[in-house]
């Protein structure tokens, strides 16, 4: 069919966009994307001397990742302690990879990677897992009053069939979830079993008091109003009688969560590990509570670089210094 221009329009806010065209442009080196680590880390630059003891400009040194004070010549190193330190893979590689990471929201496999960026599937398989470091969020504290907590299980299929897995089965794997509604953020844990205490201390460790929580008829939620002198309102639909709405009353917000969890894993990676299944949660995770950010997830993935910063050979300037 042919459909006048005017009336194909663009889902994602021209604010929102970033392009492939915009990633080249803006990395086109591997010197680029190491000015970016460094303004990100050292910003314009000024970084805090270890041998004048004090706030002074740095300027970058030819043939090396490195930027050497402007008084004394110190040398610092913007991707000390990331994941890209001691790394003998292009920086542009990196940053490319992080790029495909955050453009889809099923995920991508480490054997695209290798397709597209020519390197080995075992080098794209190490980035990955680098990468996938960066983006849990362990600190995260729910802060919507009304939440949806639901359980699933990852793994092979087990012989008894359908329903859930009984306590000890070593096939499929525990994950808790929890998700505020109206365009909330979730977060997603592997469990070692699905008892009422680990669920409701789940609860009690991501829920604020006096909120509203939404669960299905599971019995390991009984009593979950009330935790630990904590107080929630609990309503629950009754799935096993084939109720999956009534009125407000569902768990489709969650369900949802684990549908794009679990078609990405089936479609796109075939078989995750119990060992790795955590750090492919947080992947999910970490799109799925920047889906509003349009194609803004790559800008966000390349600040938690600099975030996780595991040795700090120099800190930027405090507020409160002065040059």
């Amino acid at each position: 069919m042919n459909y006048r221009k005017s009336s194909i329009r663009q889902s994602i806010p021209k604010e929102l966009r970033y392009t492939r065209q915009q990633f080249d442009r803006e990395f086109p080196t591997d010197d680029s994307c190491l000015e970016q680590i460094k303004e990100q880390r050292f910003p314009d630059g000024m970084a805090v001397c270890e041998k004048c003891e004090g706030p002074r400009k740095h300027y970058r040194v030819t043939g090396r990742t490195a930027y050497a004070c402007a008084t004394c010549g110190n040398h610092i190193y913007p991707l000390a302690g990331t994941i890209f330190e001691k790394s003998t893979t292009s920086l542009r590689v990196w940053f490319q990879a992080m790029y495909l990471m955050g453009s889809t929201r099923c995920g991508i496999s480490a054997k695209q990677i290798q397709r597209e960026t020519g390197v080995t599937y075992k080098t794209a398989w190490r980035m990955f897992r680098q990468i996938r470091s960066l983006l849990s969020e362990p600190d995260m504290q729910l802060e919507g009053s009304t939440v949806e907590v639901d359980e699933m299980y990852h793994g092979g299929r087990r012989k008894n069939g359908r329903g859930r897995p009984m306590r000890g089965d070593k096939q499929k794997t525990p994950v808790i979830g929890v998700v505020e509604r109206k365009g909330g953020r979730v977060i997603a844990r592997t469990a070692e079993d699905v008892s009422m205490k680990t669920l409701q201390g789940f609860v009690k460790e991501y829920v604020l008091p006096k909120s509203t929580v939404f669960t299905d008829e599971f019995a390991s939620y009984n009593g979950l109003d009330r935790i630990d002198g904590k107080e929630y309102e609990h309503k629950r639909i009754n799935h096993e009688s084939k109720v999956y709405v009534m009125g407000d009353v569902h768990t489709n917000t969650i369900e949802g969560f684990w549908s794009l969890v679990k078609r990405g894993i089936g479609g796109v990676y075939h078989s995750v590990s119990q060992k790795y299944l955590q750090s492919y949660l947080d992947e999910y995770s970490f799109r799925y509570n920047r889906r509003a950010s349009g194609n803004l997830i790559f800008p966000a993935m390349l600040a938690k670089a600099s975030e996780k910063v595991s040795l700090k050979p120099s800190a930027p300037i405090a507020e409160n210094q002065t040059v």
